[in-house]
């Protein structure tokens, strides 16, 4: 009890805490990120082998979230403890296998200071209590759906499933907004990609997202409100939009070539979180309506 009330009294030691948590967080999220679409895939190929009345291939080496130990890709040196501080191994070992000292990927160290930075922003925000603990679960979340679907263009149902859950869980005592509005916009959210998807795919015959795309913004309905899927869908489609554009025109990208609409739907969600009510109220002065 005085280590709650001593970090509730101490916003910055709880913002510096919440900093420190999120890089070891971060560290971890790195492991999602990689290893769940394999276990996935895994299980998918073992549900396929049954439906076609094949003997499925059961791996002699478990493979989850914490086994086998994190190895280098290149020499299999399985890393220590000491190598895998957040951020800290990274630069202390000049961003390279201690063993063959082959580069290591910048992109690890960047999840984690991305996940210690967005930690430090929801403690300051949000303060110790219910609301800061939920908004970084909801953070950490965002984090590992946005850059695995960035790889696989795949947003897992074991992260966004129990999202929606856990946003209707915070708001029955209304964490973030009241209950009626957090079961509509959980509704809400599916239902409008949804609707959408089916009236694109009707016009063109083509798909235009996923229906994990669905399941995030009921997710985000969940947690804020119906309130604000508006800003989050407009938000998540015009920097989706710049963002496509962009690439097209640079030729880095085909058209042909899908490009994943979680990131900018995650990044909406995190804004709408972070500073939804300052940007509502913005506009409504912008407007003169209040």
């Amino acid at each position: 009890m005085q280590l709650i009330e001593f970090l509730s009294s101490s916003p910055g030691v709880w913002v510096t805490t919440a900093v420190i948590l999120g890089l070891l967080v971060g560290s971890f999220l790195n492991v999602v990120i990689y290893r769940l679409p394999l276990m996935m895939q895994r299980e998918w190929e073992m549900q396929c082998a049954e439906l076609a009345g094949e003997t499925a291939m059961v791996p002699v080496a478990p493979f989850n979230l914490s086994t086998p130990r994190s190895r280098c890709p290149h020499c299999d040196h399985a890393i220590a403890a000491a190598e895998n501080i957040p951020v800290i191994s990274y630069l202390l070992l000049g961003g390279k296998c201690k063993v063959c000292r082959q580069p290591i990927s910048k992109r690890y160290p960047l999840i984690e200071a991305l996940t210690g930075l967005m930690s430090g922003i929801i403690a300051w925000k949000f303060g110790f209590d219910w609301a800061g603990l939920g908004a970084l679960l909801l953070t950490w979340s965002l984090i590992a759906l946005t850059f695995i679907d960035i790889d696989q263009q795949l947003l897992p149902d074991k992260i966004t499933l129990p999202l929606v859950w856990l946003g209707l869980f915070f708001n029955l005592s209304s964490t973030y907004t009241a209950l009626s509005s957090s079961v509509v916009g959980a509704i809400a959210g599916y239902l409008s990609l949804w609707l959408v998807y089916h009236l694109f795919r009707l016009i063109t015959g083509k798909e235009g997202m996923g229906y994990g795309d669905f399941k995030l913004l009921a997710a985000l309905g969940a947690w804020l409100g119906w309130q604000y899927l508006p800003m989050i869908v407009l938000l998540s489609s015009l920097v989706g939009a710049v963002v496509g554009i962009t690439l097209v025109m640079l030729k880095n990208h085909q058209r042909e070539v899908p490009i994943p609409f979680g990131p900018y739907l995650a990044a909406a969600g995190w804004i709408a979180l972070v500073w939804g009510a300052e940007i509502n109220q913005l506009y409504l002065s912008w407007a003169g309506l209040s």
